[in-house]
């Protein structure tokens, strides 16, 4: 068993969870993720690694509880553990003195930008991070980019914090201001937000890396599941990836994709939360 040393709830529906598991933090790097089962008849879950420490021997793991597997694992408490936990998987991010970068996250998309953000700025680059979420209370860790970015910009839809807007606003107030100075733009969280990032620099051929969460099984790309479409050509994120250029994917594609099993998902979360124990009630 993997145990989780400390838990952290950080809104209603996202939760972090410190997890030791010395091998695989002696290896982490940014960028990389591992798959999860809460237990040997659990759903394999790809969870990005938010942080980790090789001295410590553990690793940081967010998520949002979505369906009946994250919801479960949302249950879990400190003492409790993951039954497996296979990683660091995924090629890391490729860290270097870029120059001038800017690194945008939505959502949930804040916990594996993080270990990039640090590895950039401590290579030398000039960072520009822009973080969004629907509101106010799905927005975390601002202090800890904010020591790593020389400058921050928080976004929420609803203007509960920072500036009422999508992320894709202060990013073309970027790049008009630094358009000749930025050299790689990262960006993480969901698929449609990732889209409109590559669509908003695609003018200006700056070099946009993408993370991909798509529907993973296995992990070591034997089953398929993690297909992505490139116009070179399929891809498997969990080989291949998760990091792409974003001009290179075919959106469209990987939207219908990550909807092929919604309704199965939602039946199996229905089914959950209506069981009922009829053993307690027999006894």
């Amino acid at each position: 068993m993997y145990p989780i040393l400390y838990k952290e709830v950080l809104s209603d529906h996202v939760k972090l969870v410190v997890v030791k598991a010395p091998r695989v933090a002696s290896k982490a790097q940014p960028g990389q993720f591992v798959i999860v089962q809460i237990d040997e008849t659990g759903e394999r879950i790809p969870l990005t690694i938010a942080d980790f420490d090789p001295h410590l021997g553990t690793i940081t793991l967010i998520f949002q509880e979505v369906g009946k597997s994250t919801k479960k694992m949302g249950m879990l408490e400190v003492g409790d553990g993951f039954g497996n936990l296979a990683g660091p998987l995924g090629h890391p991010t490729q860290i270097r003195n870029y120059g001038t970068v800017v690194l945008v996250a939505g959502g949930v998309g804040i916990a594996p930008l993080f270990p990039i953000v640090r590895s950039l700025k401590q290579s030398g680059n000039k960072v520009f991070t822009i973080l969004g979420a629907r509101t106010q209370s799905l927005l975390f860790w601002q202090k800890r980019m904010a020591e790593f970015s020389d400058e921050l910009i928080l976004c929420t839809d609803d203007g509960s914090n920072g500036r009422k807007a999508l992320v894709t606003e202060p990013l073309k107030d970027i790049i008009a201001l630094n358009n000749t100075e930025i050299s790689h733009i990262w960006a993480i969280g969901p698929t449609a937000m990732m889209k409109n990032v590559v669509e908003t620099t695609r003018p200006y051929q700056i070099p946009t890396t993408v993370s991909l969460n798509t529907i993973m099984i296995d992990g070591t790309g034997m089953c398929g599941g993690c297909r992505v479409v490139m116009n070179y050509g399929a891809r498997f994120v969990c080989v291949d990836g998760p990091e792409f250029d974003g001009h290179l994917v075919d959106w469209d594609n990987l939207l219908s994709r990550q909807s092929f099993y919604r309704s199965e998902e939602k039946h199996a979360l229905k089914l959950w939360e209506a069981h009922v124990c009829r053993l307690e009630s027999a006894i």
